[in-house]
C-alpha cells in the first residue's frame, strides 16, 4: 500500500527523526467562542503498518452458503458471529500473527505531550504543561484550552517526547474560534455520517469526502456517528483491542488526518461505533461491553463534559448536538410516554435551551432521523413506529421554532423531508462514500414527505448569509456529492420560510 502523504515536508522530517510519533495526527474539537479541545495519540511509528497481513474472512454460520453471505446479516446473525469469534479469538488473524502485525496496525507509545495555541494577531499564546499520555486510554490525551478569544484564528502546535525526555514528533494545525453571539459573521459547516474503513473510496488516502470538505473551506464539521463499524468484518471488533485497532487504522489515513489538522469537528456517537447495530444499554458484542464501547468513544474523540451540548456561532446560528444511545429504552419495549431515545434530562435540556436562544437560525444535529421516512422494518429511531410517541412529541415541539431545521446521519442516502403534520424540515446528509449508499428506495406515498432523495454518498453543508439585520439573513442548506458537487439546494429566510428548494 503506497501512501500519498499530505503533511507538510517540515512536519514529515520532524516525525521521521522523532523518538515517538503522532501517527493519528491531531483532532480539534468542541470549539466555542472561548475554548477548544485538542486531542492527540502517541504512536510507536509515524505511519500505520500498511504492508502488514490481511485479516481472514469471517467463517459462515453453519448451513449458510456463500451467496446468502452477501446479504446484510440480521442482528441475531451478527450476535451469533460475534459469539463464535469470542469462542475462537484468533480466528480472524493468520496463524502466528499478532494484532500489531496486521495491515493498518498502529501501536501506541508511552511519552508526554504539550499543546501551544498562538493567536494570529500575535497576542499571548495559550500553553499546557507537559502531560503524559494515558496508556490505559490507548496512549491518548486531550486538553481543554481556555480562555480563548472569540472569532480568532489560532495556530496549533502539539509537541511530544518519550519517557526519557527525547524530542518526538511535532504536529501543527490551525482553527478559528466561534464569533461572539452579537457578531453577524458568515458561517459554513458540514454534516457527515457513516464512514467505515473497508468502504472508503480511495484505498490509499481514505474517504475522498474529507478532501472535498477541506477544499470547500468549511469552518467546522459535525460527525453524527457510525465513524466505525464494530459489527462488520475486517476485523469484527469483538474486544476492546480490536475496537481500538479500527480507530487507529482509520485515522492513520492521510485524508482524515489532514482534514482534522485544520478543521474543528464535533462528534456524536451512534450504534455501530459504540457496540453493534441498533444497540441499547446493557448489551454486549462478543467480549466488548457497553461500558467499554462508551469509554473507547470518549477516549478517541474530543469530548465535552456532557455528550449533548449546544454551540453559538455569531448572531445568526446556534447548533444543538444530541446523543441517542446512552439513555434510550430498549427498541423492543412497548411504545408509550415512558419510552425514550433522548432520556428525560436531555430532552428537557433541549427544549429549554431552544426556547432560550435568540439565534436567527437553529440547527439540531441528530444521529438518527426524526422525520424520515425510513424503512418499514426499522424500529430504532423517531421516524419508526416503535418510538412514535416521543417522535410525535419532538416533531411538535421542534416545529414550533419556525427558524429551526433538523439534520441527521445514520441513513445511507441523502434526503430532504417535510413532516406533513407539523411542517418540521429534516435534511439527511448521506454516507461518506457512494459504495456505502443503499438500503432504501422511495415508497408509494413518500412524496408527501420526501422532497429530495439521492441514493449516493456525500455530505451536507449549512451556511449563513448575514443581512444588515438578523431579519434579512438567509440560511443555505446544500447536499453535496462525494467530490463536493452540489446536488440539491434549499434556502430559508429568517422567519423560517422556504424560499426555494431543488436542483442547483
Amino acid at each position: 500500500m503506497t501512501l500519498r502523504l499530505l503533511f507538510a515536508p517540515a512536519l514529515l522530517a520532524t516525525a521521521t527523526l522523532a523518538s515517538v510519533h503522532q501517527g493519528n495526527g491531531i483532532k480539534i474539537g468542541e470549539v466555542s467562542a472561548d475554548s477548544a479541545v485538542i486531542w492527540t495519540r502517541l504512536t510507536a511509528a509515524p505511519e500505520a503498518n500498511w504492508s502488514g497481513a490481511a485479516f481472514l474472512p469471517p467463517s459462515l454460520p453453519a448451513g449458510e452458503t456463500a451467496p446468502a453471505a452477501k446479504k446484510a446479516p440480521t442482528n441475531e446473525e451478527n450476535r451469533q458471529r460475534a459469539l463464535s469469534l469470542v469462542a475462537h479469538p484468533n480466528s480472524q488473524l493468520p496463524q502466528g500473527r499478532t494484532l500489531a502485525q496486521m495491515q493498518g496496525a498502529l501501536p501506541g507509545a508511552a511519552g508526554s505531550v504539550r499543546v501551544t495555541l498562538r493567536p494570529a494577531d500575535g497576542s499571548a499564546p495559550v500553553e499546557t504543561a507537559w502531560t503524559a499520555v494515558d496508556a490505559a486510554r490507548d496512549h491518548t490525551k486531550q486538553f481543554t484550552l481556555r480562555p480563548l478569544q472569540p472569532g480568532t484564528a489560532y495556530r496549533v502546535r502539539v509537541e511530544s517526547r518519550d519517557p526519557a525526555g527525547r524530542a518526538g514528533a511535532v504536529v501543527e494545525g490551525s482553527f478559528r474560534t466561534a464569533p461572539a453571539p452579537g457578531v453577524a459573521a458568515p458561517v459554513k459547516f458540514a454534516v457527515i455520517t457513516c464512514g467505515d474503513y473497508p468502504r472508503r473510496d480511495d484505498p490509499t488516502n481514505g474517504h475522498r469526502l474529507y478532501d472535498s470538505m477541506r477544499r470547500a473551506g468549511v469552518d467546522f464539521a459535525v460527525h453524527t456517528g457510525d465513524v466505525e463499524y464494530y459489527d462488520k468484518a475486517d476485523p469484527w471488533a469483538t474486544s476492546a483491542a480490536l475496537a481500538r485497532f479500527k480507530w487507529n487504522r482509520l485515522y492513520a489515513l492521510p485524508f482524515p488526518r489532514e482534514f482534522h489538522r485544520t478543521t474543528p469537528v464535533y462528534y456524536t456517537n451512534d450504534d455501530h461505533d459504540i457496540l453493534t447495530n441498533d444497540c441499547w444499554p446493557g448489551q454486549t458484542h462478543g467480549r466488548l461491553t457497553w461500558a467499554e464501547g462508551l469509554a473507547i468513544w470518549d477516549e478517541q474523540v474530543p469530548v465535552s463534559p456532557l455528550p449533548y451540548r449546544t454551540f453559538r456561532y455569531g448572531r445568526d446560528v446556534q447548533i444543538w448536538i444530541v446523543e441517542g444511545r446512552r439513555w434510550r429504552s430498549p427498541n423492543n419495549a412497548p411504545d408509550g410516554p415512558a419510552k425514550t431515545i433522548l432520556g428525560a434530562e436531555q430532552k428537557a435540556w433541549l427544549l429549554r435551551t431552544l426556547a432560550a436562544s435568540d439565534a436567527t437560525f437553529k440547527v439540531l444535529l441528530s444521529p438518527t432521523p426524526i422525520v424520515g421516512p425510513d424503512r418499514g422494518n426499522k424500529n430504532d429511531n423517531h421516524a419508526n413506529a416503535g418510538f412514535r410517541h416521543e417522535g410525535d412529541e419532538l416533531r411538535r415541539a421542534l416545529a414550533a421554532h419556525k427558524n429551526l431545521i433538523t439534520t441527521n446521519g445514520d441513513r445511507h442516502w441523502q434526503y430532504f423531508s417535510i413532516d406533513p403534520a407539523t411542517g418540521l424540515r429534516e435534511f439527511g446528509c448521506g454516507p461518506m462514500s457512494d459504495v456505502h449508499a443503499g438500503g432504501y428506495s422511495p415508497q408509494p406515498g413518500d412524496e408527501a414527505i420526501q422532497k429530495f432523495f439521492r441514493l449516493k454518498g456525500g455530505y451536507l453543508s449549512i451556511a449563513t448569509q448575514p443581512g444588515a439585520t438578523a431579519a434579512a439573513s438567509r440560511l443555505l442548506v446544500q447536499h453535496h456529492a462525494v467530490d463536493g458537487a452540489v446536488t440539491h439546494r434549499a434556502e430559508l429566510d429568517a422567519a423560517g420560510k422556504l424560499l426555494r428548494a431543488g436542483a442547483p
